[in-house]
């Protein structure tokens, strides 16, 4: 079996990652690592303003505001709900691929 250089896969991974995205040319990483751990804090933060915001809503049209309508309350608390269960899963499956990593042989 040959050995597969990690940083390498990483380096072709943000390339893929940036063409993808529309960019032609990735930017360096600053450090490794710290690429992924900003864009895994930036999802965790937008499911939770998506949370926020359902509750908001919901709290609106419990208490009878005007602005508060049905369609966009259950629309809002579907939307958590998604991202929520998106973001569990996304978890789920670093937890596998992080006890794949480890248990491979050197």
């Amino acid at each position: 079996m040959s050995e597969v250089d990690v940083n390498q896969v990483l380096a072709q991974m943000r390339v893929l990652a940036a063409q993808a995205q529309g960019l032609e040319t990735a930017r360096p990483a600053q450090g490794p690592g710290q690429d992924f751990a900003d864009l895994l804090k930036q999802s965790v933060d937008k499911v939770n303003a998506t949370q926020g915001e359902a509750k908001r809503l919901s709290e609106a049209f419990e208490t009878g505001a005007k602005d508060a309508d049905l369609g966009q309350v259950m629309v809002a608390v579907q939307k958590a709900s998604v991202s929520f269960q998106a973001m569990t899963q996304v978890r789920n499956k670093l937890v596998e691929a992080y006890r794949d990593v480890m248990n491979m042989p050197l």
